[in-house]
């Protein structure tokens, strides 16, 4: 990677009861990314997360309690961004995304063309149906509030400039944090750009809450949609 201050590379891996994985995701990344920062946030896991992470090498930064992986990424990016990061990729713990293309995703933040980059998923077979209806619902109605056509709009595999870290900071704890991320990027008028990525589910459980998790996003889509009627953001 390069060594200017403005390319240094951080990753950021949210994790919760990720016991299991987290040590290949963690080694899969260093070697696809050599010299960057790993920031593993270990969200309250009574599983050895946190052990597992420290085991790699990686930098471990701990919650007490399950606080959301809104909070999760909050805590990675806020490091990130102390620790000198010019780019930071976020990515899960459960092996959904692969960091392989980490450089790639990246590659549009590092080349001064994009403020934030979602790696887009490709609604297949691969997807479960239910994931598929959420994630196209969900890309619809970023499209028609944020005035752009978006693809993914629930990706966590993103590659963010210091400018986009530094200016969007949700106050959403959950995973309601990515959907007002992107939303209000847009909003501000920072440049995002899409970049195809791979459809990987391998049928690990999720700890998304489809009704309680739902909702939250309905929020955030429907504060941003009101802001678009009455001029207000």
């Amino acid at each position: 990677m390069p060594g200017r201050a403005d390319r240094a590379v951080a990753v950021v891996i949210p994790a919760y009861q990720a016991a299991a994985t987290i040590a290949a995701i963690v080694s899969r990344t260093s070697h696809a990314v050599p010299g960057a920062t790993l920031y593993v946030v270990d969200d309250g896991s009574s599983d050895g997360t946190r052990d597992e992470g420290r085991a790699t090498g990686a930098t471990v930064l701990v919650h007490p309690r399950n606080r959301g992986k809104g909070a999760a990424l909050a805590t990675g990016i806020g490091a990130a961004l102390a620790g000198g990061a010019g780019v930071i990729i976020t990515l899960d713990a459960d092996g959904q995304h692969r960091p392989e293309e980490i450089l790639r995703l990246a590659a549009p933040v590092l080349g001064g063309e994009a403020d934030l980059v979602l790696g887009a998923r490709v609604r297949t077979g691969a997807m479960p149906w239910a994931r598929r209806c959420s994630n196209w619902l969900s890309a619809a109605l970023a499209s028609r509030i944020g005035g752009v056509a978006v693809p993914d709009a629930q990706t966590g595999f993103r590659a963010l400039s210091r400018r986009a870290a530094q200016t969007v900071r949700p106050g959403e704890q959950g995973y309601d944090f990515e959907t007002a991320f992107l939303l209000a990027a847009l909003a501000q008028g920072l440049r995002v750009r899409f970049v195809p990525v791979s459809t990987v589910y391998e049928g690990r459980p999720s700890h998304f809450r489809h009704w309680a998790d739902t909702w939250r996003q309905a929020r955030v889509f429907a504060r941003y949609g009101r802001a678009i009627i009455f001029g207000a953001r």
